[in-house]
This record gives structure tokens, C-alpha cells and sequence, in this order.
């Protein structure tokens, strides 16, 4: 189709052409940025945390003022838990991965280096914690039973007690020593005595984003076991037991000592779903956005070709009396609005850089992958082919004589 004549009608029209190329490029640009956006959060939310989730349940309880024997009745706690009908492994820890709360600290690699050479969730707990977690030891081994220290040990004030050994996550051996194994290495994080990394396992990722987006999964693991109060009581459970465990798990807690209060009895699956419950509220938030965007182009495109339809119906008669036919009529509205469209997309991408510097500077998000704008191009061409399609035809539909008594 020769587009001469479509330029000229539209250089005859040139307010009413730039507020449509306007609003395609505002939404191409929003919506390229929100497609990321939203992009970005469900990876986010995605992200392993190297535990076995689904059969993880979390029960954390705290005592009333100052309990003295308070490593005594965890072991009395522990050893009631584990002999829960349905519970595969149990143990008291710190922490756990989306818990919002994070103990962490500097590794190094020499003892009074000015720069840390990381810094990583710790993790403490028993000598179940790696099976209850479910993580995947890649490669050394796990902490043996001599190596185990209690908490009063190291916190103790004066305390000098070495801890003999350490497992690392496979992110932070990875950090640590770019090109050999980490097993056997020594390093520096908790006092002033080496420590013998003995392990890697998989993945562990932090409680939080305290680290940074490109630190989620630096964590390391010590073999200091904790007090109950410090962190919750983790039990890994038979699959699809995980509530039946939770009751008993309180009968059995309160059993032991009645005068506590429990903080936290839940599935680690609902510690991640609110953990992520605003990266989910955003991403909708950001969807309803696009869509809302989309419908408001589509109404003005909708709205302009049928003011240009009612305005140009003799036009069209004529050329209907002349033997163009309905696909024709039909085309020249359709390309007219892709010329339209194009325009407006180019300007859009470019918006849509600019809008992602801006976010990147003031937010640190990083770079606008290139894959999102033909996203963007493509769904703004379908949609405004769409919504020019209904107008388009009705016009197309005029008949000639009919038309050409138009004035």
C-alpha cells in the first residue's frame, strides 16, 4: 500500500497524531520498566534458599525473665521433639533463611587485613541442623560430634575457645577462593583463632536482603549449639505432616515447661510467603499499572480512529465509488495506525532508557535488558492493531452512495 496519502492525512492532523504517538511512547516506556520490574521480583522470589521447604516447620519460644538452665531444657526439648510420630530431624539454631532478623559476620583470609574479604549470615545449631535443613553437603563433610561447642562457651566474656571447624555455602567458597577448593583452607571471622572450613554445602541463602543483591547467598555454618530463646527449634518433618507436628510440638514444648510463650509456630512455607508478601504486592500493583496503561492507549486509539472515521466519510465514499474495496479501506486505517504506533514505540524505548538510568541512579536497579523493549514494541503494535480494528471496519463498511451524500 503506498503510505504517501496516509502521511499526508496525518500531517493534516498533527495534534491529534502527536497525542496518540505521546500516549503509545509514555506507555511503551512505563511498560517496558514495569515488564522488568516485575520480571526482576518474581526472580527475586524465586531465588533457592537450599533448604527443604516443604518439609520444614519453624516453632520458636522465648521464657520469662532469666532461665539459668536454659541449655539444659533445650536438650530436654530436643529430644522430646525428635521423638514426635512424623519427625525426621530437629534442632535449635540462630536462625532461619527469611526470618528477617540476620546475625552476620566478616570472613577473612588473614587475621588483621584492613578490608573484609566478605560478609556472610552465620548460622549456628546442633548437630541436626544440616539434616533438618535439608542442605546438600557438595563437598568435604559434615561437622563431626567432637567439634560441637555450646553457646557459654564463646560468649562467656574473656572467652578465648577456638571453634575447630566450618561449613560455607558454595556462593561464599566460590568468593573466598575463585580457583581452588575451599575444603581444608583456614579462615578468620569469629575472634582472633583460625578456622578450618571442613564442608561446602550447596546453597544457603541469608535471612535477609541485609547483604545485597549479589550477596544472597553468602552463609556460613558453625558448630555452636544454642540455647532455646536465641533462635527458633526446627523440625523437619515426613511430607505432608508438617501441622500435625506444629500441635504436638507445642503439647510437648509446653509439657516440658509451661511458663513460655511462643513467638512463632508456623510451616517454613508461610515464613517465605510473608517474607515475600510485598515483592508479590508490588509485582501486582505493577501489573495492574500495565494493564490499566494498555486499556487507556486503547481507548484513545479507539476514540481517535472514530472521530477520524466520522470525519472523513466522504473521503471514504469516494474512494469506495472509485472500486476500493473493504479490505483496502480496512488497511489503510490499520497501517495508518502502525505508522502511528511505530513512531510512538521508538520514542517509548527511548523514554524507557531514560527511565531506567533514572531508577538505576536513585534505586540501584541494574540495566534494562534490551529483551523487555520488543516485548513492549510487540504488545503495543497488537494492541493498537486491536484497537483500530473495530473502527477500521465499521468504516469499511460505509456503503459508497451513502457516504458520498456525507458532507
Amino acid at each position: 500500500m503506498d503510505i504517501r496519502p496516509i502521511l499526508s492525512t496525518l500531517l493534516r492532523h498533527k495534534t491529534a497524531a502527536a497525542l496518540i504517538v505521546l500516549e503509545i511512547a509514555v506507555s511503551c516506556a512505563i511498560i517496558c520498566n514495569a515488564l522488568f520490574l516485575i520480571g526482576s521480583r518474581l526472580e527475586h522470589m524465586d531465588r533457592a534458599s537450599g533448604l527443604a521447604e516443604e518439609e520444614i516447620v519453624r516453632v520458636h519460644i522465648t521464657g520469662i525473665g532469666t532461665d539459668d538452665n536454659a541449655a539444659a531444657l533445650t536438650r530436654e526439648d530436643l529430644a522430646s521433639l525428635r521423638a514426635i510420630p512424623g519427625v525426621q530431624a530437629a534442632s535449635a539454631t540462630n536462625q532461619i533463611p527469611y526470618g528477617n532478623s540476620s546475625w552476620n559476620s566478616s570472613v577473612n583470609l588473614e587475621l588483621d587485613q584492613p578490608n573484609q574479604t566478605l560478609n556472610a549470615a552465620v548460622y549456628l545449631g546442633e548437630e541436626d541442623l544440616v539434616e533438618t535443613f535439608g542442605l546438600r553437603i557438595v563437598e568435604g563433610r559434615d561437622f563431626n560430634p567432637d567439634e560441637y561447642i555450646d553457646w557459654a562457651d564463646v560468649d562467656t566474656p574473656g572467652s578465648d575457645t577456638p571453634i575447630p571447624a566450618m561449613l560455607v555455602s558454595r556462593a561464599a567458597a566460590q568468593r573466598l577462593f575463585p580457583d581452588e577448593s575451599a575444603v581444608g583452607k583456614q579462615v578468620y571471622s569469629w575472634g582472633d583463632n583460625p578456622i578450618r572450613i571442613v564442608g561446602v554445602v550447596d546453597q544457603l541463602i541469608r535471612p535477609n536482603e541485609g547483604g545485597g543483591a549479589n550477596n544472597h547467598a553468602l552463609s556460613i555454618m558453625l558448630p555452636i549449639r544454642t540455647p532455646y530463646g536465641m533462635g527458633p527449634y526446627v523440625l523437619r518433618t515426613e511430607p505432608g505432616r508438617r501441622t500435625e507436628v506444629i500441635e504436638a510440638a507445642l503439647a510437648a514444648l509446653d509439657r516440658n515447661n509451661a511458663s513460655r510463650i511462643v513467638l512463632d509456630s508456623d510451616t517454613f512455607s508461610d515464613v517465605r510467603d510473608a517474607y515475600y508478601a510485598q515483592d508479590r504486592s508490588m509485582a501486582w500493583l505493577l501489573v495492574a499499572v500495565c494493564i490499566a496503561l494498555l486499556v487507556v492507549t486503547a481507548l484513545g486509539i479507539v476514540g481517535l480512529a472514530s472521530f477520524w472515521v466520522q470525519q472523513r466519510t466522504k473521503q471514504i465514499g469516494v474512494r469506495r465509488a472509485l472500486g476500493a474495496t473493504r479490505g483496502q479501506v480496512l488497511r489503510y486505517f490499520q497501517t495508518e495506525n502502525f505508522l502511528l504506533a511505530t513512531v510512538g514505540i521508538v520514542l517509548g524505548m527511548l523514554m524507557a532508557y531514560g527511565i531506567n538510568l533514572l531508577l538505576m541512579d536513585i534505586y540501584e536497579l541494574p540495566r534494562l535488558p534490551a529483551m523487555y523493549l520488543p516485548v513492549g514494541a510487540v504488545a503495543l503494535w497488537l494492541l493498537g492493531q486491536a484497537a483500530v480494528f473495530g473502527p477500521a471496519r465499521k468504516a469499511a463498511s460505509v456503503p459508497p452512495a451513502v457516504a458520498t451524500r456525507s458532507v
